[in-house]
């Protein structure tokens, strides 16, 4: 391993790209209109030898350059908070973030660069980005073609809608259901939205049925050598394994390959094409010290990984644990390659400089240099980036404001003695109308049959885990009870797909009797579930735990609860995958995948026009008045805080306070997925 020693100084950028004929990749994007600031921050370099530091002299051989971000989802404003400042070498800080600036770094990164290419290993968009989200990400898609990105690797988010959402209209710009409200948005130059200008793969990523992989495996681009010699470089592009038992990417028609070994047999495929140079693109990572430069104490997944990758791998740049590292790792026969990971939300541009033999196309390990870049705000903004950014939030601000329905009256999340409350339970209605509608044809998720759900039962204060429920519906002075999309889409959820899946009855009672039970204490701990409208249910506050809930107290549609009979239940993804505490409802069967929460809910007060609060009468409480009576403590579960005190995004807060398989640490760090 190479640790960081010396720093490159700064460059001032050139006044122009040079165009597509000259090497690698689009070279349509990024023409300066003017000059441009000359103050950038470069990172620290990891070399693979002691040769690598003199390797811009080395004309023999073929210099490519290879730049990436990661897991970006959506942040054309940047981050905000301490998620926006990095520690470096020597604990210096940095501002970083924005596409704006994000335009002006590439740029001078390109400059003159005969064979550059610009890519990304997963999670360019979805996620929690109101801006984009807000527009089904299509903001993401026109800044990253603006940016000239030349092709990407699927991650688990880019799965958050359907495969066929990813390849049919993120790519290639089919707009669907409704255009202009849910897809086909215009664009800062005012045109419908066309899709990406480059494309996804992913090797490991299959259908259920078939085993057929949703996108290509890998992919091969060419550099140009001395005489016009065209050198290939492959790219194999990995998604984390378990994607489709994510929350977010919650897939019954998708399952993920193991990924050791999917890269070798891709590795020993492009071998056999004569391809032997070869970059891994994953979307799995590791953590590997604090600051973006570092490549201490490595640790996770992709290092576990990065350790027993053939050799025939000349380089491994990874993603999804939204952490930066930049080093260089040795192969099994004890080779050095990079082995990098560049952040989240745009903190960091990675670049590596790998130096081909022309004669033979290999990769000349000990040349190879490895740099990461803050993608600091202290430049002059790109201002074709920057006119993106600004149109988008203005579209945002609009549609956050524009009215989508009317409330008859408040909804709020404040409970009765029975733990109920106006807004848990318009949670559960809603969520029992989304499991009654079959997703539309253009949507490929499912692998088992429709059939519409039963009842709803929605987590509002869990043990682990966060709720579903995010805010309350009330309706702003002098608005008429108009309810707003930014209001509905902030109340509800956070990027789950509703889930349909059978059930028995005695899981459903069992579900039920966990609400209760025994904290550190030893004190006597309620976390409530919201029922939909069609069901009642009482429970003896004089019971003991896991004895509260007797079955023919239990009522779906007027009929008693029978423990031997299936139902079809509705609830988060989340909950099935036992996030949330509720472990009983995780041996769920033909589970059949609908729309995402905070989209759902939007769709949901469309339809319905009007809410109307209902009386919280759903769940009773049976021997109240006894002695040794007791409903239990009820504790909203907390939400987690950045460095700087600020709230995380939901979506990354449910990861991060998940129970069940998602519980497990990296040491202190949890990945945020």
């Amino acid at each position: 391993m190479t640790t960081p020693q010396s720093s490159t100084p700064s460059k001032a950028p050139a006044a122009h790209r040079s165009s597509a004929t000259d090497g690698l990749g689009r070279r349509t994007f990024l023409t300066t209109l003017g000059a441009l600031a000359t103050t950038t921050a470069l990172g620290v370099p990891a070399y693979a030898s002691e040769a690598a530091r003199d390797a811009a002299t080395a004309d023999e051989y073929v210099d490519v350059q290879l730049l990436s971000i990661t897991d970006f989802h959506g942040y054309l404003q940047g981050p905000t908070g301490s998620d926006a400042v990095i520690r470096g070498n020597g604990g210096k800080t940095y501002t970083v973030g924005g596409i704006a600036a994000m335009g002006t770094h590439l740029e001078r990164l390109r400059d003159g660069r005969r064979n550059s290419l610009f890519f990304a290993p997963g999670d360019l968009f979805s996620g929690w980005e109101f801006d984009a989200a807000a527009f089904s990400d299509e903001p993401t898609i026109e800044a990253l073609n603006r940016l000239g990105l030349d092709f990407a690797t699927a991650g688990n988010h880019e799965f958050d809608k359907s495969p066929a959402h990813l390849v049919e209209h993120m790519e290639r710009g089919r707009a669907h259901p409704v255009v202009g409200q849910d897809t086909g948005f215009r664009d800062s130059t005012g045109r419908r939205f066309k899709g990406a200008d480059f494309p996804y793969y992913s090797a490991n990523v299959v259908r259920t049925r078939g085993g057929r992989t949703v996108l290509p495996p890998y992919h091969v681009e060419w550099a140009r050598g001395p005489g016009g010699r065209r050198i290939p470089i492959g790219f194999i592009h990995l998604t984390v394994h378990g994607a489709e038992l994510l929350p977010n990417s919650f897939h019954p028609g998708l399952r993920t390959l193991d990924l050791l070994g999917t890269a070798e047999r891709c590795a020993k495929e492009l071998k056999r094409r004569g391809v032997h140079a070869i970059v891994l693109s994953t979307h799995e990572g590791a953590v590997a010290g604090a600051d973006f430069n570092s490549g201490s104490n490595p640790s996770g997944p992709a290092y576990d990984l990065a350790l027993k990758l053939t050799p025939d791998i000349d380089a491994i740049v990874a993603g999804h644990w939204h952490t930066r590292f930049n080093m260089m790792l040795p192969d099994p026969n004890g080779v050095p390659r990079p082995f990098v990971e560049a952040g989240f939300h745009g903190q960091v541009i990675n670049e590596i400089n790998l130096k081909l033999d022309p004669r033979t196309g290999r990769v000349v390990r000990g040349l190879t240099v490895s740099t990461s870049h803050p993608n600091t705000r202290d430049v002059t903004p790109h201002r074709d980036l920057k006119a993106i950014a600004d149109y988008w939030a203005g579209q945002a601000t609009a549609r956050e404001r524009s009215t989508i329905g009317r409330q008859s009256g408040p909804f709020t999340r404040a409970r009765n003695a029975a733990g109920q409350s106006t807004m848990g339970d318009l949670a559960a209605d809603w969520a029992l109308w989304a499991a009654r509608r079959p997703v539309p044809a253009h949507d490929d998720s499912n692998v088992h049959r429709y059939a519409p759900a039963h009842l709803a039962l929605v987590p509002l204060a869990p043990t682990v885990g966060q709720s579903l429920v995010r805010g309350d519906l009330v309706p702003a002075a002098g608005s008429q009870g108009a309810v707003s999309f930014g209001q509905a889409w902030r109340a509800i959820g956070y990027g789950n797909p509703t889930v349909c899946a059978t059930v028995t009855g005695q899981q459903i009672h069992d579900a039920l009797e966990q609400q209760w039970s025994t904290g550190a204490d030893g004190g006597l701990r309620f976390a409530p579930l919201a029922v939909s409208a069609n069901v009642r249910y009482s429970f003896d506050a004089a019971g003991a735990v896991g004895d509260r809930v007797a079955p023919s107290d239990v009522r779906i549609d007027g009929v008693a609860l029978r423990l031997d009979r299936d139902y079809r239940l509705a609830t988060a993804s989340y909950t099935f995958l036992g996030m949330d505490g509720y472990p009983a409802l995780s041996r769920y069967r033909e589970p059949y995948r609908h729309q995402r929460d905070f989209e759902s809910f939007i769709a949901y007060v469309r339809a319905r026009q009007v809410l109307t609060p209902s009386a919280p009468d759903r769940v009773t409480v049976r021997n109240a008045v006894l002695r040794s009576a007791g409903t239990g403590q009820i504790t909203d579960p907390p939400t987690p805080l950045r460095e700087d005190g600020s709230a995380l995004p939901p979506a990354v807060a449910a990861i991060v306070t998940a129970g069940g398989p998602h519980a497990r640490r990296h040491g202190d760090f949890r990945p945020p997925c």
